[in-house]
């Protein structure tokens, strides 16, 4: 499906390299615990090495902070909407969940901040593809799921989406909503071929997401959000890193022209506000 976007976008003639990866595998277990975002990249990654494929694209949501030597990210598409999504076949929305209810989330970012605001309900692990998550919550095995609006829109199922999270009530993760395509440094063919691809302002807006991520050590064992918003030609940037239980969360809200400058402010901010207990908390 992304590969197909790709090719719609830049008029390439693409073939389809089906791959499945460890992260769209795991079914049993936390993201955290079997290895982190690095799950959903290494096999694309080993293609590329290997001959086997000339671009890789991913959900920038999954593309840790910092690509290993020789990589590189040649474009960020335009973004779909970053706003996570509440599924359900009986609620409309969150706060029509009744207590005791069960909601299902694979990320830790989502449960914090859920648990955060609807303490009442509980917040139960979800794993596997889209697909299987809905299977799961259509056989009644939760009440409601939480998904990224993005992957639903782009695989046809946004009539699944009841309601789309407010930011305020759940911050996105950094990049969500946006596709990235990575490739070989040293392929400059590939590159010069994918850069009509890259939307600046997204790229803008991700790159400086990223950048709080890197700063606080981001990986899927943090509840971290981060999303980065152009108004005119400043930049609004919201960031939050909590516990796990979402009973302390730091958030930052910073402003200014100059992206690097901005993520700088909100990684200082949240610090103000008591990320570097939070995250010391959960390297225990």
């Amino acid at each position: 499906m992304r590969q197909r976007l790709i090719a719609q976008h830049a008029n390439l003639d693409v073939e389809l390299l089906p791959l499945s990866t460890r992260g769209d595998e795991l079914v049993d277990r936390r993201l955290d615990e079997a290895g982190g975002k690095g799950l959903f990249v290494k096999e694309l990654e080993n293609a590329l090495v290997d001959g086997r494929a000339d671009l890789a694209v991913h959900s920038m949501k999954d593309v840790t902070a910092d690509l290993p030597a020789g990589f590189v990210l040649a474009a960020i598409l335009q973004r779909e909407d970053p706003r996570d999504a509440f599924v359900s076949n009986a609620y409309e929305t969150l706060g029509a969940v009744p207590a005791g209810g069960v909601v299902g989330t694979s990320s830790l970012r989502r449960a914090a901040q859920i648990s955060q605001r609807h303490p009442r309900l509980e917040m139960r692990l979800l794993r596997g593809n889209v697909d299987t998550r809905l299977a799961k919550l259509d056989r009644g095995e939760y009440h409601a799921v939480i998904l990224a609006v993005a992957g639903l829109v782009r695989l046809g199922l946004a009539a699944r989406i009841r309601s789309r999270l407010d930011l305020d009530d759940s911050l996105p993760a950094p990049g969500q909503g946006a596709l990235g395509v990575e490739c070989l440094a040293e392929r400059p063919r590939v590159l010069g071929l994918l850069k009509p691809l890259d939307d600046a302002p997204t790229a803008r807006c991700v790159q400086a997401e990223r950048a709080v991520s890197r700063a606080l050590g981001g990986s899927c064992a943090i509840p971290l959000g981060a999303y980065a918003e152009l108004v005119a030609d400043r930049m609004r940037l919201r960031a939050l890193v909590a516990s796990t239980d979402g009973r302390r969360i730091a958030r930052a809200d910073c402003q200014g022209a100059d992206p690097a400058r901005v993520a700088a402010d909100a990684v200082a901010e949240l610090h103000r506000q008591g990320a570097g207990e939070i995250l010391s908390a959960l390297a225990k």
